[in-house]
């Protein structure tokens, strides 16, 4: 599937969770993650974090893992279009931080 470019830019959060569904994981997991890749600056509530999942599975960004059927715990993983939109937010974070260190290293002059 081709991805729109009208889906990036991506929130911190949604950001976050699609690197963390590079593995399957469930909710709990993910903030753990995320906690600890940032250092404790990014700390998902379950407000955000569900309501993300619920957006994400709707995109078809990340998709449910099978489970055993003693597990109560809900996982995910990133599926190919979700893949797809990360690369792409990744790219765009990556020309942001390029045109900046030009800038504040003066190599552009803004003309």
């Amino acid at each position: 599937m081709k991805v729109n470019k009208d889906h990036v830019p991506l929130t911190e959060a949604i950001y976050y969770i699609l690197v963390a569904l590079n593995q399957p994981m469930h909710g709990y997991g993910i903030t753990q993650f995320v906690r600890e890749i940032t250092q404790d600056r990014v700390e998902l509530g379950p407000g955000t974090l569900y309501g993300a999942i619920k957006s994400l599975l709707e995109k078809g960004w990340i998709e449910p893992v099978k489970q055993k059927e003693d597990s109560r715990r809900k996982e995910y993983k990133i599926t190919e279009t979700g893949k797809e939109v990360l690369q792409m937010e990744l790219e765009r974070l990556a020309e942001l931080v390029r045109n900046g260190n030009q800038f504040i290293r003066g190599e552009k002059n803004g003309n």
